[in-house]
């Protein structure tokens, strides 16, 4: 009797058991947006819940850390929690994988996200370093390799692109993206969205990608990390959201919503933006996640009076997954069944949520990112640091090479390495830069030894501090000037003065080093400054007397590698600045896209728009990079003076290496609308193509502008093209450039 009685009480249980497996894991039903169907119909309204709420293995976001907070355990099995931020290791992952799978209700597996900038245990060069590349291909094999390592160590999903165009180098996250163009930033961000994901995103070496900060954040007024954002919508839509629409039709898996408000509303809450626009106009299917409490700081904010409310605000507003602020799992129920948050909008967010799960192939094996076999062979390679070193090389930056003092030759001097960076190996790392190791790191210094060998005499002296005020050790940095050939001094930032919550007030070289490159000039000795940066710095006075400036950023774990390669003439230096550097912190936010005003500056009148006690003209524009080589641009030809809004204009120049070494040149090219309903930039990169010459070799370079490319925000905020006469520019960077002019007939 007893037994009949359990195995009638079971029964249903067992039924319930085998109705999830078939629809949770069953692959027969023909589409996955039928599979979400049949999970979702299954859940409870907690499962549900359960599925929008993101924690964090450690306190702060990109924390190497590989356990989940206590009491999680018990959440998973409960159905109450959808996913893990900052929990690495393919056997952790697994561990808390199993609980979902074996003890949770409804076994729908977590998925796991982490901040993989630009690198996970192999750290490659910071997104800004990359973006000076301009090489979409390759910063798409970057991205590539670091999903390929990150998946194997059980991360599914990461933070990133940043795709913010930031135009003020005091903001500190200004390293985290691509610099200040909409159109090149709308390259990389497509480029590393296909990077992450692959061609196939249910491959067990892909990850999801997420296009941050949505949107405006690097708009923030004066450069002040989290702070107000308030711009036209015509300048929001012309500028700042086309690299994520870029990643959008690329493919991208996910959005982050950032911290920032714009017009007083905050992105968090904002519904024209996370539903309207990303979802209505844009035909976007995967879902949001909110940045680190970015609900939470809806109160701060003053749209919400408490936690309750700013969960409301949010999910109403189109954001699917709350990360860290504990909204939804709080008080999502009480909204529900106070009617303030519809059955409809909650399921319609963890529709969201469970189509990328499904697409990430999770649902068909949980456990795909979970071998400690493939981890430990994936980790930090050969291949890996392979593609750090070519991503390195290809991202650095000549700014200056008076009397050609670079490249060094090789044996033939007593070399000094002089400055704070210059044996530094945790600030080459960069920020982010998560399990990187700086016991992994090649240093200037090592860098050069490895390049010349034991035999070379190469002295150091680092004569100074980053950020310090100390100048006790400059004397010893002279005498060791005094005794070498040449010196490569190396200065700039420390790896923590760029990234999240790094603003700063001043772009000058920190502490003293200035100071100290004042004083090794005084030797007479010919220098080559390497400058180790996260932003544009103010080196007015280094570019006045320095013979020669190498910008290198943070290359990660080969930078000295790369450096030594650049500096010795192994590689010929083909990076161009994705951002403007000023001459002074007063010019900011300084770029080479703005508007001409109605009194546009002239030397001959002082009434026009200009500074009284400084130069209009930045330090090094847009798009400025030099070479070894000397490219030559001539005969720029355009197929037609009169277009129609049909008919597409071919554009061509030819470009001569004129110079002594093969190099790499990136001819860019530009155009500007001359009359519009509305005010148009000076200029606007609407091409780029980056060609290989070998001394003397001349190429003919092809670009094809369509209507397309002329399109703009009109004074109906309509977005078309409008007839009248356009202005075209190809050349070296955005200042120096042949021009030609066409129209376009209506």
């Amino acid at each position: 009797m007893k037994a009949g009685k359990s195995t009638i009480i079971l029964f249903p249980f067992i039924i319930f058991f085998l109705i999830v497996q078939k629809n949770v894991f069953s692959q027969s039903v023909k589409t996955i947006e039928e599979r979400v169907d049949s999970v979702l119909s299954l859940m409870t309204q907690t499962e549900k819940i359960g599925q929008l709420v993101q924690f964090s293995g450690g306190w702060d976001t990109g924390a190497q850390s590989t356990k989940p907070k206590t009491g999680s355990e018990e959440l998973i099995a409960q159905g109450k929690i959808g996913s893990f931020l900052n929990i690495i290791g393919a056997e952790t992952t697994k561990e808390l994988q199993q609980i979902a799978i074996e003890k949770s209700r409804m076994k729908i597996p977590l998925i796991f996200g982490l901040d993989v900038i630009h690198g996970f245990r192999t750290t490659f060069p910071v997104p800004l370093a990359e973006a000076s590349s301009w090489d979409p291909a390759l910063v798409k094999k970057s991205a590539r390799m670091q999903a390929i390592e990150a998946s194997a160590s059980g991360i599914h999903w990461t933070f990133n692109p940043m795709v913010d165009i930031a135009r003020d180098p005091r903001w500190g996250r200004i390293v985290e993206g691509s610099g200040e163009d909409p159109f090149l930033g709308s390259a990389m961000a497509a480029a590393r969205v296909k990077g992450y994901q692959g061609s196939d995103l249910s491959a067990n070496n892909t990850i999801a990608a997420c296009l941050k900060h949505f949107a405006g954040y690097g708009g923030a007024e004066g450069g002040r990390d989290y702070n107000t954002v308030d711009f036209s919508e015509r300048t929001f839509r012309d500028v700042y959201l086309k690299p994520f629409k870029a990643g959008v039709d690329a493919g991208a898996a996910t959005l982050m919503a950032s911290f920032n408000e714009i017009g007083g509303v905050p992105s968090s809450s904002n519904q024209q933006l996370l539903t309207k626009i990303l979802r209505d106009e844009w035909k976007f299917d995967g879902f949001v996640v909110s940045d680190w409490n970015s609900i939470g700081e809806l109160i701060p904010h003053g749209v919400a009076k408490d936690l309750k409310q700013a969960g409301e605000l949010a999910l109403n507003a189109g954001l699917d997954m709350d990360m860290e602020a504990s909204a939804y799992t709080k008080h999502l129920s009480e909204l529900i069944a106070e009617g303030k948050v519809s059955m409809l909008t909650v399921d319609e967010s963890v529709r969201r949520i469970l189509r990328i799960k499904f697409r990430l192939g999770l649902f068909d094996d949980p456990y795909k990112y979970c071998d400690t076999d493939r981890e430990k062979k994936t980790i930090l390679t050969k291949e890996m640091r392979e593609a750090s070193l070519e991503t390195a090389q290809k991202s650095i930056v000549l700014l200056k090479n008076e009397n050609e003092l670079l490249p060094i030759a090789k044996g033939e001097k007593k070399i000094a390495v002089i400055g704070p960076l210059g044996n530094s190996t945790i600030d080459p790392l960069g920020p982010w830069n998560q399990q990187g190791d700086a016991k992994q790191v090649v240093s200037v210094l090592q860098g050069i030894k490895n390049k010349l060998g034991i035999n070379a005499e190469i002295l150091f002296e680092e004569g100074c501090s980053i950020k310090g005020n100390e100048k006790d050790r400059f004397a010893k940095a002279v005498e060791t000037a005094n005794q070498a050939d040449i010196v490569v001094l190396v200065l700039g930032e420390s790896l923590d003065m760029s990234g999240e919550a790094r603003s700063r007030a001043t772009l000058d070289l920190p502490g003293v080093q200035e100071e100290l490159a004042k004083e090794i000039y005084k030797t007479g000795k010919p220098i080559v400054a390497v400058i180790m940066n996260g932003r544009p710095l103010t080196i007015t006075w280094l570019d006045e007397h320095v013979s020669s400036i190498l910008e290198t950023w943070f290359l990660g774990i080969e930078a000295g590698s790369a450096i030594a390669d650049v500096l010795f003439g192994d590689v010929n230096p083909s990076g161009k600045l994705p951002v403007t550097f000023p001459r002074f912190v007063g010019q900011v936010p300084m770029y080479y896209n703005h508007k001409n005003s109605g009194r546009p500056y002239n030397p001959k009148d002082n009434y026009t728009s200009y500074y009284s006690d400084y130069s209009n003209s930045p330090l090094y524009p847009f798009g400025y990079g030099l070479s070894y080589a000397k490219f030559i641009y001539s005969n720029l030809k355009l197929s037609s003076k009169n277009i129609s809004k049909i008919e597409p204009l071919k554009i061509s120049v030819e470009v001569k290496n004129d110079g002594l070494y093969n190099g790499e040149e990136v001819v860019q090219l530009y155009i500007r609308d001359l009359v519009g309903s509305v005010t148009r930039p000076v200029k606007e990169l609407k091409g780029f193509h980056k060609i290989f010459l070998t001394k003397g070799e001349t190429k003919n370079v092809e670009f094809v502008l369509t209507e397309e490319d002329l399109k703009f925000y009109n004074l109906n905020m309509n977005f078309v093209s409008e007839p009248g006469m356009f202005k075209v520019f190809v050349g070296t960077n955005s200042a120096e450039c042949l021009e030609d002019e066409f129209e376009l007939m209506d």
